[in-house]
């Protein structure tokens, strides 16, 4: 037995290690490991080794005893769980012996959750799954998940988009509530009453769109003036049926956008408005918000108005036909001459005025995919912009730049466009690369409008032998979303909005919002930074939905082609990192990625060239290779992965010696 002397010793020793312990609530931070780290409120990061990891998720935030460990290294043990933010979830049903598990599709959980018989709702292995936590593992490490919903398994049709859908919380109904503010607002509403609207429908408007497409929001009618023509563009006006602050606006403000998976579409608002009510349908009248706007000569915008207004389309005719018509191929659409033949002479004014002044994008080759019934890709056809297109495109961007400047001019609290252009992180980096390549483009200003043009055209120009202009890209921001207006550099211009696409996007309606209201004489400050952020997490929430779908059935289609014996694909480098390179191939558009960390060979990335060198061989941007399919990385959104064929990319031989002195 102890004696009282070593009993104090115990008890001092115990009392002591207690008050090196320190406890404190955290929050969980995963690894692709099994370990993580507690982050506490102070910003410090405890290590939690694995056996304790067991115990919680990612995120969640919980009480930890931070202590000292054998090793002399400072740890968190998990005591008592506060919350766990961890709602429903989708992943995969996998089986192990006899029992079954879903996979997590979620960022830094890798384990795999046991599914109770009572919980598993029909699931079969290899299931993808909408899954929710039963039991949480705080108290042993042992979690259990119940299925929700069976999505559907590798052989259901369109599966790549049902499961991107629940994957990014993409809402594929309407509420209840939203239900029944449709149906009153539907019964209450008279927008072609309201005497605010001008009647405008003697003139003749014509809509051109994609043959199938039913949500028509713009149609288009010209005339010539004096020094030019007078465009007027009709934009569709859902405002005059949806109350700010409803049930469906706010459903409408959390969809932010129509989403268009291939072979299936999210709308934005219930079809009854964006089909029906609403759309610019022919021979009807439809309430509209029109931009009637002065075209000269030389493709300059005169002066211009917004006019609340109902309208009559004449005709809803398809961007094949016009374009046809255009070409002199046909003559079915000759009873419209009359605004055709304005339209296309306002077109063409439009994009010379604008490549002389602004900034255009080149035009990229386009393609097709065409789906089999399963919703797969059957084959992927090439296919060029038409005139027709670019003729509705150049008409929209004028009304887009009248939008902008007349929310500027009255001081309004946005929506705006704006892209800042370089980075002003890097524009030491630039004055570099500018020294390198471009030394005459030095003296100008790349903060400024008229500076980064010239600097663009500069770096465009033909006569270069590396491809500056692509080059360039990584120095350069994105465009976003701001309540002040700004710049948009991309396009040359001092400020710019997207007004014309009401129907399908939000940031559009929300510009007709605060145009009507200025129209009203009420003051246009509809549009708050919440607001902009709020829209800004659901546009990238909805682009990396579809970009995954996408990912996926591409890398199903590659894995049919890559099937064939032999078989390679050529491809354009289009991104050059430090780890390898991003390519498209040209036969069909797809995105790709060759990895060359794991080459046997060490590459030097040069950042001022795009290139990546190693003893024998050398890649940079838009060069020509040569690749194998090496599969799908299925953690990373299926980006596909290839591999070079042997010999591509060779460095051409040294010349002997003996040469190289007599050339000397």
């Amino acid at each position: 037995m102890l004696n009282q002397d070593s009993l104090a010793q115990l008890k001092g020793l115990k009392s002591q290690m207690e008050a090196e312990k320190e406890r404190a609530e955290a929050v969980i931070k995963g690894t692709q490991a099994r370990y993580g780290f507690a982050v506490l409120d102070d910003g410090r990061e405890i290590f939690i080794p694995p056996d304790e990891m067991l115990k919680v998720f990612p995120d969640d935030r919980v009480k930890v005893c931070i202590r000292p460990s054998k090793d002399n290294r400072v740890i968190a043990d998990i005591e008592t769980l506060v919350d766990s933010p961890l709602g429903d979830f989708t992943g995969r049903c996998v089986r192990k012996g006899k029992a079954l598990f879903v996979e997590p599709d979620l960022p830094q959980l890798r384990r795999w959750l046991f599914i109770p018989p009572h919980a598993r709702n029909g699931v079969k292995e290899g299931d993808y799954v909408r899954a929710a936590i039963l039991r949480h593992p705080i108290r042993d490490g042992k979690p259990q998940a119940k299925v929700l919903s069976v999505l559907g398994s590798d052989d259901t049709a369109g599966i790549e988009n049902a499961y991107c859908v629940a994957k990014y919380h993409l809402p594929a109904s309407w509420t209840g509530a939203s239900r029944k503010d449709l149906e009153q607002q539907l019964a209450a509403c008279k927008p072609l009453q309201d005497e605010h609207r001008q009647d405008l429908t003697d003139l003749e408007f014509i809509s051109i769109d994609a043959a199938k497409t039913q949500d028509i929001d713009d149609a288009l009618f010209a005339e010539t003036a004096e020094d030019g023509w007078t465009l007027f563009v009709a934009i569709a006006d859902p405002t005059a049926y949806i109350t700010s602050g409803s049930e469906l606006h706010r459903d409408v403000l959390a969809r932010a956008t129509t989403v268009y998976f291939h072979g299936d579409i999210l709308p934005m608002l219930p079809e009854e408005l964006s089909q029906e009510t609403c759309a610019l349908s022919e021979g009807v009248d439809r309430p509209a918000l029109v931009c009637k706007i002065s075209v000269k000569d030389d493709g300059s915008l005169g002066d211009y108005e917004f006019i609340e207004a109902t309208i009559r389309s004449r005709a809803k005719l398809s961007y094949y036909a016009v374009d046809r018509y255009i070409n002199g191929q046909a003559d079915e659409l000759m009873m419209h001459a009359s605004p055709l033949e304005a339209l296309y002479q306002v077109y063409r004014a439009l994009r010379a005025g604008r490549e002389a002044h602004n900034l255009v994008m080149e035009d990229r080759r386009e393609y097709r995919w065409i789906l089999d019934d399963n919703k797969r890709i059957d084959s992927i056809e090439p296919c060029e912009k038409l005139q027709s297109q670019k003729l509705v495109e150049e008409c929209m961007i004028a009304a887009n730049r009248c939008g902008a400047l007349f929310l500027n001019s009255n001081g309004a609290s946005g929506p705006y466009v704006v892209h800042p252009g370089f980075r002003g992180d890097r524009l030491d980096e630039l004055k570099r690369f500018l020294e390198m390549h471009v030394p005459e483009a030095l003296s100008h200003d790349p903060t400024s409008v008229e500076g980064y043009t010239s600097i663009m055209r500069a770096l465009a120009a033909p006569d270069h032998e590396l491809p500056l202009r692509g080059m360039v890209n990584r120095l350069l921001t994105r465009a976003e979303l701001s309540g002040q207006p700004g710049p948009h550099m991309g396009m040359a211009l001092a400020c710019y909005t997207n007004c014309t696409s009401p129907l399908r996007k939000y940031l559009d309606y929300a510009a007709h919002l605060q145009i009507k209201s200025l129209l009203r004489g009420e003051p246009a400050d509809k549009i708050d930074a919440e607001t902009l952020q709020a829209l800004n997490r659901c546009l990238a929430n909805a682009r990396a939905a579809t970009q995954e779908a996408e990912r996926w059935l591409a890398g199903r289609y590659l894995e049919k082609l890559a099937a064939e014996p032999g078989r390679s694909f050529r491809a354009t480098i289009t991104h050059v990192t430090s780890s390898g390179f991003n390519l498209r191939l040209d036969e069909n558009g797809l995105d790709g990625f060759v990895d060359l960390r794991k080459d046997p060979e060490k590459f030097s990335y040069d950042k001022w060239t795009a290139s990546l060198t190693s003893t024998t061989r050398r890649f940079q941007l838009e060069q020509q290779v040569e690749l194998t399919f090496a599969g799908l990385d299925r953690e990373n959104q299926y980006q596909a992965s290839f591999e070079l064929v042997e010999g591509c990319g060779l460095k051409p031989p040294k010349p002997p010696r003996e040469k190289q002195a007599a050339q000397s």
